[in-house]
């Protein structure tokens, strides 16, 4: 390490320059002397000349035109989306060439979301906790591996909530004064093909047994359309709808076991919940819906696009439709 007098430091640069303005002396003679190049010093004493002396501070090596560097506004949006939407550089890669025509690789996103200090996923959590730890539950084959989960969430009174109308609003205190005015919740019922990550979503009244039974077969059917006629393992939480014995009586016979996660350990079933966190993020509080009626079709027509159109990155950056032999929509004989 260096101290502040060595001899080509910024005190030494003003000896060597001082000896050339001051004194006259030669510049091969005085470069010489403190043993560096001519050139080098006839730098220095045009930049003394010039900016006097903080001309002779160390200058960045970095150029000062690079031609292929981002522009500022794609890096704003790369921050941007990374902070509000959380997508990965793959995603942030993908949505640049296909929304705004600016092509450019995965690795220049994620060398910018290390600048940025936003490559980690707990750099962007408000608790700074890491929330993706690795594991090995690999689902082989479609219907390998079917997870199902329930996710309630508040539902949204005509005209629009507090997030439209701000907490303190009289929108938003309009559920608390009466009890006939609270608007309640939403269920909102999920199951997902753990090999291809096809998901089927509705929202229901309740989590009850009976509710959770009719959604399995709806969803059984709508998985049977795209090829998955025969569930080997279906996974879900320890819920009082999914231990109930007329749930067990009812899917017994498609399917081949019913494993329940162990208590309190979400990640056993991270294919749904990761779905689930998916779909909260892109379309349940997206934007503002002045309706319940009117996020619920927002909701289908996102479902229907996460699984035609939306490329994951567990199917190679593909829709999750693609990995099944049998396409159903009829984007998926155009495209693929």
């Amino acid at each position: 390490m260096t101290h502040r007098n060595a001899p080509l430091t910024v005190l030494g640069r003003q000896r060597a320059v001082a000896q050339v303005l001051e004194r006259g002396r030669p510049i091969a003679h005085v470069a010489q002397e403190f043993h560096i190049a001519r050139s080098t010093l006839s730098k220095w004493v045009a930049r003394y000349r010039k900016h006097g002396q903080t001309g002779l501070v160390d200058r960045s090596s970095a150029p000062a035109h690079r031609p292929t560097r981002l522009p500022a506004q794609v890096v704003e949006l790369i921050e941007d989306w990374r902070r509000e939407k959380k997508w990965s550089a793959r995603r942030i890669a993908r949505e640049l060439a296909d929304g705004h025509g600016f092509r450019c690789c995965v690795r220049t996103v994620t060398r910018w979301l290390d600048r940025l200090g936003l490559n980690r996923i707990r750099d962007i959590t408000p608790d700074g906790k890491d929330l993706r730890r690795p594991g090995k539950i690999i689902a082989r084959y479609p219907g390998h591996m079917v997870h199902m989960d329930v996710k309630k969430v508040g539902k949204i009174p005509d005209g629009g909530g507090w997030r439209v109308h701000g907490r303190g609003s009289e929108q938003a205190l309009a559920g608390k004064r009466a009890h006939k005015q609270k608007v309640g919740y939403a269920y909102l019922h999920s199951m997902i093909d753990g090999f291809s990550r096809l998901a089927y979503t509705e929202v229901l009244p309740d989590e009850k047994a009976a509710t959770t039974t009719g959604f399995f077969h709806r969803a059984r059917v709508f998985f049977a359309a795209h090829g998955i006629s025969r569930i080997t393992r279906l996974v879900t939480d320890n819920g009082s709808n999914y231990r109930a014995a007329s749930f067990a009586q009812s899917t017994r016979a498609f399917v081949s076991r019913h494993q329940r996660t162990r208590p309190y350990t979400p990640r056993h079933n991270g294919k749904v919940e990761r779905y689930q966190r998916i779909l909260t993020d892109e379309c349940l509080y997206a934007r503002d819906y002045a309706s319940e009626k009117e996020r619920v079709e927002a909701l289908g027509v996102w479902n229907h696009h996460y699984n035609y159109h939306r490329p994951h990155t567990a199917c190679g950056d593909q829709a999750p439709a693609s990995r099944l032999h049998t396409g159903v929509d009829n984007v998926m004989t155009n495209y693929n």
